[in-house]
């Protein structure tokens, strides 16, 4: 019995032995064979580009990528030569390439974007950013209408308020948002003077959330929020950076109890800057109307938000022209900011001009008395009426998920988030 299991000890050793040595053989084997250039992609994708929040293989910022014996040859076009994070991506491709068997040396070679593949990239990011949006409390069937301008002065926020308030008095449920972080108007445009007021948190995981101002407009409601229901009087400066400001739409976004809303229209600030580029990220859904004048200035500052709308993956629903021609008790019409601005916008975008919003005096007077023009007749006051309706049952109708399952109500978000 001894001897037996002394020959089996000694049988197992040599067998343990001679697997040991297949194994180490095999290996050897392996490691001599030229690294496959894919494999050093593949762990590229795991590069973030910090900035822009994807991979740079993904983002077309790979050039080659290749093995010259056991030094891994790596070239990078950045978004600019210059770019602040190339150190940060250096340390990440060198760790990671590092890692593969047989490379003992990364090294790297730099190469800068053309305007062509910069613009691809940032296509790709922005498309990205939509995408994997964080939800907010803005509910999925909400239709969100962004309402800009290429510049200030032109009606922006009027067009905002009495569009919100035509929509309310045919009983829609409307949030009114003011992105206009510095220039806000929208509180004194509606006739609201209170302020903000915050509802606690009902448990420890639970955050407490802001309640918009509520105001009745014929058979409907408007919410409404902005930094101007926040300050002391309507005076107060708010001097707040760019990164400030989006935070402040975000939280507009995240935190505030809007509840059930048929629209929510936002009245952007003029330009193309931080808050545009934050909602186009936070909102997917969102989609824009884009105000100009008659004036021919006016028209060609506008197609750059179109632009931006188009290059952050936000469909433009039309244009409406503000400030039309003045027309007098007896019927003549006076086209004092010139004529033809909208129409040729709406050309020079490929999108339909919606309305054109007569000259008005009421108009600013319904926005100094917060009494909308839109609930009101005369010429003015029934364009935007007629733009409400249009807007409802051609444009942008609400939708109803009232006898919509489980699995509609997720396939109509999608939709909206593919639109």
């Amino acid at each position: 019995m001894e001897t037996f299991s002394y020959w089996l000890s000694f049988s197992v050793s040599i067998n343990l032995r001679w697997i040991t040595v297949n194994l180490i053989t095999t290996l050897v084997v392996v490691s001599d064979e030229p690294l496959d250039d894919n494999a050093i992609l593949e762990v590229l994708r795991g590069v973030m580009d910090p900035e822009l929040n994807l991979n740079i293989v993904d983002l077309g910022m790979v050039r080659s990528a290749h093995a010259d014996g056991s030094t891994a040859h790596v070239t990078i076009a950045l978004t600019t030569a210059g770019c602040p994070l190339r150190a940060t991506i250096k340390r990440d491709c060198e760790s990671r390439v590092g890692t593969l068997p047989g490379i003992t040396k990364v090294t790297l070679h730099w190469d800068e974007l053309t305007p062509e593949e910069r613009t691809k990239v940032m296509d790709r990011a922005r498309s990205n950013a939509r995408d994997n949006a964080a939800p907010t409390q803005i509910p999925g069937r909400t239709r969100v209408i962004s309402i800009a301008s290429g510049k200030g002065g032109v009606g922006k926020s009027s067009v905002t308020v009495n569009l919100a308030t035509a929509l309310a008095t045919e009983g829609f449920t409307v949030g009114v948002l003011d992105a206009d972080i510095w220039g806000f108007s929208i509180p004194r445009m509606l006739g609201i003077d209170s302020r903000l007021s915050a509802r606690p948190a009902h448990s420890e995981e639970e955050r407490g959330k802001i309640v918009p101002e509520h105001k009745k407009v014929g058979r409907g409601v408007l919410k409404v929020v902005s930094t101007g229901l926040m300050v002391d009087t309507e005076e107060t400066a708010l001097m707040w950076r760019g990164l400030m400001l989006a935070k402040a739409v975000e939280q507009f976004l995240h935190d505030v109890d809007w509840g059930d809303l048929d629209y929510l229209l936002i009245d952007m600030p003029p330009g193309t800057g931080d808050v545009q580029m934050a909602l186009a990220r936070l909102l997917p859904q969102a989609e824009m109307l884009v105000v100009t004048t008659p004036a021919l200035s006016a028209q060609k500052v506008a197609v750059r938000v179109a632009d931006m709308a188009r290059r952050s993956h936000m469909p433009v629903l039309g244009v409406i022209e503000n400030m039309g021609a003045f027309q007098t008790p007896d019927g003549q019409s006076w086209p004092l900011f010139g004529e033809g601005g909208g129409q040729r916008l709406a050309e020079e975008i490929s999108a339909p001009l919606l309305g054109s919003i007569p000259l008005e005096p009421s108009i600013s007077k319904g926005g100094d008395s917060g009494e909308p023009v839109a609930i009101q007749n005369g010429p003015a006051g029934n364009a935007f009426r007629k733009l409400a309706t249009r807007i409802v049952e051609e444009i942008l109708p609400p939708i109803n998920m009232e006898d919509c399952s489980a699995t509609e109500i997720t396939e109509v978000a999608v939709t909206l988030r593919n639109e």
